[in-house]
This record gives structure tokens, sequence and C-alpha cells, in this order.
């Protein structure tokens, strides 16, 4: 279905992505708020975000190597482990989940936003706070592309002058790799080494 915005009328087309659940495979995931809003520049969205992490780990099975949450989109490094491990779908519920309290939050306190974030999706009018579609999203099989990933996540908050050093940002797992403590949520420290390959 076209997702259509309701001040210009003008659709939003949803790129068309093939993605691969391979137990033991990695996959780096990108997504963006809505209309590139700074929705997580806040502590209080970014701890949202980071419960609702926690949360689908012990749902799902699924090891977190890296993460960044800037002011307007996320980065993750993952790997499931079991069959069932859908990154679409554990992907999906945290985003839902967190949509849905930043939005009630906005009702509440910002309903001057709501506005701005409404869509029109055939007869049904709603308030988004994720770009639509599924973002960015590959498949990693060799250990030295991991590495080259968590650096550039970890490198996200200095590329944009947040910080100066990737462990002084605070939403991000530099600081585990750093071995600051404590830090807002722990890796799974199952990272392959440099030699091997992602496959178990």
């Amino acid at each position: 279905m076209r997702v259509y915005d309701p001040k210009t009328g003008e659709p939003f087309f949803q790129k068309t992505r093939r993605r691969f659940d391979e137990r033991g495979q990695a996959r780096e995931l990108t997504f963006s708020c809505y209309r590139r809003f700074a929705f997580l520049g806040r502590d209080r969205t970014r701890a949202w975000f980071v419960e609702e992490l926690e949360e689908a780990r012990k749902k799902w099975s699924f090891d977190l190597w890296a993460y960044v949450i800037m002011p307007e989109h996320v980065h993750l490094l993952i790997c499931p482990i079991a069959p069932t491990a859908s990154a679409g779908v554990i992907m999906g519920r945290i985003k839902e989940a967190v949509a849905r309290k930043a939005i009630a939050y906005l009702r509440a306190n910002s309903p001057q936003w709501l506005p701005r974030i409404t869509v029109r999706e055939g007869d049904r009018v709603r308030c988004r706070f994720w770009q639509p579609g599924g973002g960015y999203d590959r498949n990693v099989v060799e250990a030295a592309t991991v590495h080259q990933m968590i650096e550039y996540i970890h490198a996200n908050p200095v590329r944009r002058g947040l910080v100066e050093r990737a462990d002084d940002w605070e939403w991000s797992s530099a600081r585990w790799y750093a071995e600051l403590r404590p830090v807002r949520i722990d890796m799974d420290g199952t990272i392959p080494k440099l030699h091997e390959t992602v496959r178990r």
C-alpha cells in the first residue's frame, strides 16, 4: 500500500529489499525517524529504544554486537542465533513499541507536533515516528567487515561533531568496548576474530 503525505498528497514509495535470515550471520540495520526529525534527540526517547532493544533480545535469540542512537536515526549490528530470529520481525517490534510510547508522549505534551507526522494510508490516518520502509539492511559474512562496521557505527557521533571521542557518546556501544562502566546496555562478547567468518 502506498503512504501519502496529507499536506502535499504525494506518495512515499517504499523500496523493495531482499533480506536473508541466516543463523549465525550478522545483520547491519539502519533506520531513520520520519522525515529525519530528531525524535531521538532526547534521553527519554533514547532510553525507550534501549529498553525495547533489551526486551527484544530476551524474547528472540540474537546477539547484539554494536549500536548507536543518533538524534534522527539508529545503527544496529546484530547476529541472529536461532532459526526463529527474524531481523525484520525483531526490528519491527522494537520500532513499533518505541513509536507507541513516543506518539503517546507527543499527544499528551506536544500535540502541535501531530499534524507534522500524520499520514494517510488508504482510508486509515495515522501518526508516524519512523520513516516508512525497512531502512538499510545487509547481511555480513566476513569477520573483517564486522569489525569495520563496529568502528563506523561508533564514529557516527564524532563525524557529526556531537563528541570528540566515540566513547564520550553515552548512547553507543563504544563505551562498552572501551570498558567504561556503567553502560546503557551490554554487548554480547561473541564477535568472531578477524581470521574467522561470521558463520557458526
